[in-house]
Formats: structure tokens, sequence, C-alpha cells
């Protein structure tokens, strides 16, 4: 690839430039052009109209083009080789352009693509499909577009569940709608191995194979699991198909093969790779296994060198993701091979890293270097960090953005993919008993829209290394295709917003007229996505200089919005939404759509109020990178969050870290109560807090004590939220502090016994 650096972000405002007026431009389109310029009159395709271009090196983009304009008009149009005329569509490649950019002239004329490549023409093509969706009379325009980010991926979990080739092409035909170029496809997990090794036939022949799934939730006691065989695999035949595929609609596909961890179906088909020697069998469950490759006997080198021998001949694809994440050391801090390996290679404890991190980077490293000679780049997790990272890998940050920061300021390129916002198999709706099951927390569209890959606290040469941006899909609880569809669309119209246009630029109301027509082409192609986007999308911000909870309303293709603040049912009667709300006591908001007199689906927000609520919060111990989402403010915003922890509505503090919240309520109040509430998930060492201290102060920076009280924990496998709040003498204050102190190290009784207890708080509660 010559395009993986950051494009010039700051260069110029992405927006519509027009000759004429903005409205003259009818296009709504998915990812947004970078400049969109009205011309005057149309052009109308007809049965008569020829795609032409200069020679056969563009046939395969012809052709694509082709098809796009029969989904769309129902008229097959005949490419041919010769000299642009009137009344054509010509497509052509113009060096002086951006390799992936493209200029997309329409006039009375004919219409004109222009692309710095074969890739750009492609991407042209995309666009004038989406202005045929948006308006099949070709209104006259210039547009002139190029991609942010030279990675735009996505992801696609086929281990956890398979899926055919089909449906493995079917997802390259959908990223391919959405300008992305990068396919990471997770090929192998402890639930199934997915990629044909002739040298280890055992590893399809017994890892591609699991004997039964669980069903529910993996939390879920008892477990029940369904008795099915499940499995399959791709053979090398296959996956070089699916590469061709792919290559013509210019994605790249990067395979990954997860290690050290991630191994127990490789393991199963040979044992002699593991600490232990085995028996193992491939997982039936979800989570992590702490059964992971002997990273001190020599063979797993061998075995990886040969497995990868192979992968390579495979895929063409300069970037090869090796995972390194969720890789547990339980089994080599008591394995003599392992220790020996760390003992022999001087490896110790540092106060930052263990021994056993670093004998994981040390994996890494190997396969790092067997690659890089063979000239591939390493993709990684970003625990590849943890105990120092081999020069030229690339960490993809998950996490949280704190990996990927850290990798960009050591001169690491980086690809973002929070799982705050970017992981798709997280629920889109707030009501979970309406969605299918997925593994936990929210995102919903706009949190996706929203996002921007390129962290303030990065300077210009540090942004450079940002590559990208990249969606995940884990398979967990996503067992058939209809089902993957469904997680990912619409949410990767957002995605593509912010992978190839400015991801500085916001407009999400404008987005949402946008991805109306988008939808469209979802309807014609038999694409399952989720229709939330067509109902009451609320955002909900906190205004401290207002003291109010400030609610937006908005739906795809604006239809009448009706809302109420009493708990009352909306009606054709009800108030109708014209600008946003400010709320400034408690509330249970109901609104809902009306589209020629049908009701849409109802959305419900119930906020609550004490002398807490949008004032102003500074915490003195800040947030895990992975829970921090819109930060302090989330704990004074009026919304209550319950046991789905993750949900956005939570504040996470790791490694023992504990609250310490200071509440400015702005002038000199009586009150005689203060507390907080608590999420208590112990399976996922999420505990409630040991103790609360209150103090008060007149200036903000001399407190006193004025209420403490310790915490009975749970002595048992729990999920509950608590409101801890204490009384008091009344007082008369403008500081708050409220203080809790986490469980420290998580139980003996809890299977994460050892580690750090996390404490999730919610709203700060003042009386």
């Amino acid at each position: 690839m010559k395009c993986l650096s950051l494009m010039p972000l700051l260069a110029a405002v992405i927006g519509i430039v027009s000759c004429n007026s903005q409205s003259e431009i009818s296009y709504e389109i998915v990812p947004t052009p970078k400049t969109m310029t009205a011309g005057r009159g149309s052009f109308l395709i007809n049965d008569n109209t020829l795609i032409s271009l200069p020679d056969s090196a563009l046939f395969n983009e012809a052709g694509f083009l082709s098809d796009y304009i029969a989904e769309e008009t129902g008229k097959r149009l005949a490419v041919a080789v010769k000299p642009v005329s009137e009344k054509e569509i010509s497509i052509d490649i113009d060096k002086k352009l951006p390799e992936e950019g493209y200029e997309l002239t329409v006039g009375s004329d004919g219409v004109s693509i222009r692309g710095g490549s074969s890739a750009g023409v492609f991407y042209g093509a995309q666009t004038l499909r989406k202005c045929l969706a948006s308006d099949p009379s070709l209104p006259a325009v210039k547009i002139e577009d190029e991609p942010a980010f030279g990675y735009r991926g996505a992801h696609f979990d086929v281990s956890r569940h398979f899926f055919t080739v089909d449906e493995v092409k079917t997802y390259i035909d959908m990223m391919a709608l959405h300008n992305m170029n990068m396919l990471h496809w997770h090929l192998t997990e402890d639930q199934g191995w997915r990629v044909e090794i002739k040298k280890y036939p055992r590893l399809t022949e017994v890892g591609a194979w699991r004997k039964e799934t669980i069903i529910g939730n993996s939390t879920d006691v008892p477990k029940r699991y369904d008795g099915k065989l499940h499995g399959g695999y791709y053979t090398q035949e296959q996956i070089r198909d699916i590469v061709s595929y792919a290559a013509k609609r210019h994605i790249n596909v990067i395979p990954e093969i997860d290690l050290p961890g991630h191994m127990l179906a490789a393991l199963a088909s040979y044992p002699e790779l593991g600490c232990t020697g085995g028996p193992y069998e491939v997982w039936t469950t979800w989570g992590v296994s702490d059964d992971v490759l002997c990273a001190g006997n020599p063979k797993i080198y061998e075995f990886l060198d040969n497995v990868f021998d192979e992968v390579l001949e495979m895929f063409p694809s300069e970037y090869i993701h090796i995972g390194g994440d969720e890789c547990p050391k339980t089994k080599w801090q008591h394995c003599p091979k392992c220790q020996a390996l760390i003992s022999k290679l001087g490896l110790t404890d540092d106060g930052v890293h263990t021994k056993e991190q670093k004998l994981q980077s040390y994996v890494m490293k190997h396969v790092t270097e067997y690659l890089g000679e063979r000239g591939r780049k390493v993709i990684g997790w970003d625990e590849i960090l943890e105990g120092g990272v081999a020069p030229g890998a690339i960490v993809m940050s998950w996490r949280g953005e704190k990996g990927g920061i850290e990798a960009a300021k050591a001169g690491h390129d980086v690809i973002m993919t929070p799982k705050s916002c970017l992981y798709f198999d997280f629920y889109q709706g707030k009501d979970v008993s309406k969605e299918p099951l997925a593994i936990g927390g929210y995102t919903p569209v706009e949190n996706v829209y929203m996002y921007n890959p390129v962290p303030a606290e990065l300077n210009a040469e540090q942004a450079r290394h940002i590559l990208g941006v990249q969606a995940n899909l884990w398979t967990e609880y996503v067992p058939d295709f209809r089902h993957a569809q469904y997680m990912v669309l619409p949410r990767w119209a957002a995605l593509a917003e912010n992978q190839w246009r400015d991801p500085a630029v916001k407009d999400y109301d404008k987005f949402l007229k946008a991805v109306v027509p988008l939808t469209g082409i979802y309807d014609k192609n038999g694409y399952n996505y989720a229709k939330h986007i067509f109902d009451v999308n609320a955002s909900l911000s906190t205004d401290v200089e207002l003291n109010a909870i400030v609610v937006t309303l908005r739906a795809a293709g604006d239809p009448e919005i009706r809302y109420t603040t009493d708990g009352s049912e909306p009606t054709l009667e009800s108030a109708v939404y014209t600008s946003p709300l400010e709320i400034r006591q408690a509330s249970d908001i109901r609104a809902v759509t009306f589209r020629n007199g049908e009701k849409g689906a109802e959305f419900e927000e119930n906020i609550s109020f004490n002398k807490a609520t949008a004032t102003k919060i500074s915490l003195g111990v800040q947030p895990s990178d992975s829970y921090k989402y819109g930060g302090a403010i989330m704990l004074v915003d009026g919304l209550r969050g319950n046991t789905m922890f993750s949900s956005g509505r939570w504040l996470g503090f790791a490694d023992g870290d504990g609250l310490d919240a200071v509440i400015d309520l702005g002038e000199t109040v009586e009150i005689s109560s203060a507390g907080a509430s608590f999420c208590i998930v112990s399976h996922d060492g999420i505990f409630d807090a040991k103790d609360m201290t209150i103090s008060v102060s007149d200036d903000g920076k001399e407190f006193r004590d004025i209420a403490r009280a310790d915490f009975q924990q749970v002595t048992e496998e729990t999920a509950a939220t608590k409101e801890h709040v204490l009384d008091f003498a009344p007082v008369k204050t403008r500081y708050v502090n409220v203080k809790a102190s986490s469980e420290g190290d998580v139980p003996f009784w809890n299977w994460l016994a050892g580690s750090k207890a996390w404490l999730f708080v919610d709203e700060i509660i003042i009386r």
C-alpha cells in the first residue's frame, strides 16, 4: 500500500461548495464527499447510454459500474473501449489525482469519472451508484473526493461461529458499498480453527469442530449447551478465491492467526504444544482460556513458522495480524519449560511488566521478525505493548485509546478500534428485550458517528501514525449471517464517515438524511439492517451553565416527532418537537415519530434530578480509558445505569482505584445527604464500594469530613446496582467531595481472585 498515511485532516473543512444555491444539490451520499459543486442541467441515463473507457485496464471497474446502474435503474449499459463522446459515462485514470481519490462530473452532455488509480475509479463508481439512489435523474454536479485514511477496516470473526464462502463474499460486497478497503479476517480461536494448513491436517480435522455450543450468556448459571456439533473451515483454494474476490473490489484481506493465547483449538489438535500436554478440547463456551501455547517449548516456534509459511502463500497482504490479546500467564507461571526460558533470557519483573509479559513479547518478536524477513508487516492488539513491542509492529488499539496514544507517541503506526464505540457485537438498542442477544454494552449509530479516531493529545507528527480506523464484529452471540448483517448495518455507515472524511467534522442531522437512500441500497440487495435510525434517536447532554439536561430528538427522514415529559403516552395531540428540550426537574420523557399519521417505535428516558445534577464536577482519580466514555460529567447527567456495565452509563475505575469526585453546587446551599450509585457484576470482577466518605468545603480547597460508612461486600456471584447515600445533620456548603474505596483484591471465592477489583460508578446524589 502506498496510501497508508494520515491525510492532512486540517487542510480543508469538509462541506458542500456550490456555485448556485446549496439546495440545488439533491444528493445525499455516505460517506460524504469532500466537495460537491452544483452545476446546471441534468443527465438522464437511457438504454443507449454507453460506459466508455480508454483501454481494457478498467474493465473490472466498468463492469461494477454497469452492475450498479442496472441495480438502481434497471438499465444494463454496454461497456466499450472507445474515445469519449457526448451522452456517455466515461471512466479514466488521472495520475494527478490522489491514488484513492476521484473526480465525478455530471453534466447535460454526459458523466465522467476520473480516479488517481483503478481504486479511485471504483470509489467514484460507488458514489455514482449512491447518486442514482438519491436522485435517478442525475442533476449536474462536480464531486472532488479522497479518503482521510488509507486504512479503512472491518473485522469479521468466523471462528466463534462459522460463515460460508458466499456469506464472506457478501460481507465483502457490503464493505465495498461503504468504501472500506481492509478486511480483518479472524480465522483462529479457542472455539474453532478455520484455515486449512496442509502440514498440520488435524488443525481442521479436529480443531475446526466443537461438540456443542453454550446457550445464552456465558455467565448464566447453570450453563446450558445445545448438544449440536458446530464447525467448518476454508480450504486453501476457497481462501484464494475469497482473496481474489476482495481484490477486485479493492479490498485487502488481512488474516489473523491469534497467538499465543486463544489457541485452544490448536492445542486440541496438537496437545504437545501446550504447557500440560492436555488433554484439551475445542472450547464450547466463550471467554478466555488459561490454556495457551507453551512459550518454553521450541516446538511452538517451528509450528508457528510452518503455519505462517502456508498463510503467506494464500494471502498476498502486506499486513498479517498475529493477535497477542488476552493471553493469561497462569500456565506459564507454573510451567518448568516456560520458567527455564525466562531464566535463560534473563527476564525479570521490573515493576511495570512481569517476566511472563516479557516472555509473551519474546514470542511476538519471533513471529514479527520471521514475517518481516518475508516482506510482511505485523499487526497486533494493544497488549503487544506490554513487555516491549517489536520494531515495525502496528498496534491495534482496542481497550480504549490509551494503547494507541502510547504507541503513536513512541513512533509506532496505529489502527484505532476502541471497544467503547467500535465493537459491533454490542447492543445498538437500549431495550435489549427487543434486540437479538449480544455480549452487552450499548453502541448506537450516533456514538459511532461522533467518534474521532485522532486523539486530541497527539501533535501533528504523532497523528500521522494513526493509519486509520476499524470496527470489529465478534460472533460469540452472532450465530447466523442475517444477525451479522444486523449488527454492522447501518453502523458501518457511521463508521465510513469516520474512515473517509475528516473525522473532526460532524453533522449528525445531515448524516441521518444521507443514510436514508443508503438503506434503499440495503433493501435492493436484501441486506438485513437495524431500523433504529428511523425511530426517535435522543442525544442527552449536560449543560452546567444552564443547570439543565438538554435533550435533542431526531430521526432519519425528518418525520414529525411528538413527545411528553410526564410519562404519558405520546399521541397526535402531544407537543411537536421543534427544538432541544431543557430539563431541570425529574422527568419521564416519551417520544415517537409519526409518518403519514402512522406511529413509530417509542423512545423513553427517565431523568432523575437532585442537587448534584447538571453541576460542575471534577475527579481526583480518572476512570479507566476503556470505561471513561464522556468523563466525569456522566456522574451528574441524571441518567441511571443498570447491570449492563458497558452500556456507557457507568464510569469504571480499574486497578483498585476508587471514586474521588468534587461537586461544585454553584452557590452555598443546605444539604443533608450525599452518595452515589454503584454497579456490581462479581463474575466480571466488579464489586461494590468498600466504604464511602463525604466531605464539604466553602472554597473547594479545604474540606472537612461530615459522614463515613463501611459497606458489607457480596459473598457469592451477584449482579445488581446499589445506591449508597449517607445522611448527616444539615450543613450549608458549596463544594461536596464524595470518596468511595474499591474492594481492592477480588475475594478468594471468585474466579478472578488475586486481581484488582473494578469499581463502577454512575450517579452522584446530593439532597
